[in-house]
């Protein structure tokens, strides 16, 4: 086996798409995931043998031996494992690299930003009943098809609307479980919109005088397939989030198929059904802090509809990345496993699309 058979000139163009080789370096000395040789002899080295570790199938020890035979490095597998541990917050760093936009972004109109979150096993089957699961909350830019937020967390920690730093302007879609009224006034008051998913009783429903709302009432009276009303959600403190409601009334199909759904769950769990669940789940009901004038109900309801297209990506990064539940138990080496996959989907996803070789 040759140097030159395991070197070669796709690497020179990976340390390019990622910045450069003083980029990479000056991130890995920020962060202090390499500041010594040690074996290694330089930070975009050390980033080779972490993508070859988290991205191939021969382990450790197989990384050691081909990095040795291939002139990269001269390291023990102990030793390469002592640097994955400080990798982490580097390889998050270089993912923000990816992440940053350019300021003509937002010049051609509103940003729009779906958040979701998607788990990844832990190591050892026996865990996933205990806390056995880690969450990567991301943020989707809708315009450039592509993810520009990632935070990884256990599965302790919640899906949260305002865990996503605000751009004055942008538009973040979320689904039920963003429907947080506190969060999404700190959203609103750095000048963020939304549109959010709602159920009927996970959240304090106040008409426009600040009077209680009876939305089941509304939903069972309305007769026309859009009904809007403006809306209030109460807070804990302070006075409250000002909102318009907008509730599509489902086909008697999907309105059956949805209560067919809730009865079979609360059954399999041994609960009742609340008889305003089953009126809800006749509707797609959202919540949103748009102006009615420039977001009238259609456009709305058509901007909470592209929701799928995280749900694709998530699909994406899983089946065509490899991502899969990290080997180690250790969280300093499982969250740099999950984030290398996500730094080569960030760095193959343009050139996919470029090259047609799927879809966004």
């Amino acid at each position: 086996m040759t140097h030159e058979s395991l070197v070669d000139d796709g690497w020179a163009e990976t340390i390019e798409l990622l910045g450069g080789e003083e980029l990479i370096a000056g991130s890995a000395r920020e962060t202090k995931a390499f500041l010594r040789p040690r074996g290694i002899r330089s930070a975009s080295d050390l980033l080779r043998l972490t993508l070859a570790y988290c991205l191939g199938k021969v382990g450790m020890r197989g990384v050691v031996a081909w990095a040795a035979a291939s002139g990269i490095a001269d390291i023990s597998d102990v030793a390469l494992l002592g640097r994955l541990r400080n990798a982490g917050p580097w390889l998050q760093q270089l993912i923000g690299h990816l992440l940053k936009r350019e300021d003509a972004g937002l010049a051609k109109g509103r940003l729009i930003r779906i958040l979701d979150a998607t788990a990844v096993a832990k190591a050892g089957a026996h865990e996933k009943k205990n806390n056995g699961l880690w969450r990567m909350h991301c943020a989707f830019e809708l315009e450039r098809e592509q993810f520009d937020f990632l935070e990884i967390t256990d599965q302790s920690e919640a899906e949260l609307i305002d865990r996503v730093p605000v751009v004055a302007g942008e538009i973040r879609i979320g689904d039920r479980v963003y429907l947080q009224a506190e969060r999404i006034a700190k959203v609103m008051a750095q000048g963020g919109d939304v549109v959010v998913r709602a159920s009927w009783k996970n959240a304090r429903w106040l008409d426009a005088k600040g009077e209680a709302f009876d939305l089941i009432g509304h939903l069972e009276s309305c007769r026309d397939e859009v009904f809007e009303t403006p809306v209030r959600l109460g807070l804990k403190k302070g006075e409250p989030v000002k909102m318009r409601l907008i509730a599509l009334r489902k086909s008697e199909a999907a309105a059956q198929e949805a209560r067919r759904k809730i009865n079979k769950e609360a059954k399999a769990k041994g609960n009742k059904v609340q008889p305003q669940t089953l009126i809800a789940a006749g509707f797609v009901i959202l919540v949103t802090s748009l102006d009615r004038e420039a977001f009238p109900p259609d456009t709305v309801l058509k901007l909470y509809r592209m929701r799928w297209r995280i749900e694709l990506a998530f699909k994406r990064l899983k089946s065509l990345i490899g991502l899969r539940a990290p080997p180690a138990k250790d969280p300093r080496i499982a969250k740099p496993w999950i984030l290398a996959h996500f730094l080569i989907a960030l760095m193959t996803e343009p050139l996919s699309q470029e090259f047609g070789v799927s879809p966004p």
